[in-house]
């Protein structure tokens, strides 16, 4: 009897492993509605996603607002950035003439230490919340000149 028992034990785990939560949203009450924007291990120009070793960590939150037909300048990031748009469409630019269009609703990872311009190329402002993994005293945007 024992190995029965224990056979409907094991099929009553894999059953609950089958429709538990993915492992990142088991924290929270099953009222509580998680929705994933992105997951990747790489930022946006296809680099892997490395964590900065740094002296002093500082995590920064920034709201960023880039009126209609404005560009951020070549910049670039030493540091992990990570951004959701709240509303309006950007056309980022690589160094290298890459392309990528991001609008509202869409969440990003920045490429790190990779020349890049931001225009907004909609009709309204591009508002994103940009989070950022760097270090105390450190800007976390740097203007580069641009790419010939």
């Amino acid at each position: 009897m024992s190995t029965l028992r224990n056979v409907a034990f094991l099929i009553f785990l894999s059953a609950g492993l089958v429709l538990a939560e993915p492992p990142a949203f088991q924290g929270y009450r099953n009222t509580i509605q998680v929705t994933p924007l992105i997951r990747t291990t790489e930022t946006s120009a296809g680099q892997p996603i490395e964590y900065p070793k740094v002296a002093a960590p500082q995590v920064t939150a920034a709201m960023v607002t880039i009126p209609p037909g404005a560009e951020t300048g070549w910049h670039q990031h030493p540091y992990p950035c990570y951004a959701y748009v709240l509303s309006g469409q950007l056309t980022v630019t690589l160094a290298n003439g890459e392309s990528h269009e991001i609008k509202a609703g869409q969440a990003l990872v920045e490429s790190v230490n990779m020349a890049h311009n931001g225009k907004n190329t909609g009709t309204e402002p591009v508002k994103l919340v940009m989070f950022v993994t760097g270090e105390v005293n450190q800007p976390f945007t740097v203007k580069e000149a641009v790419p010939k």
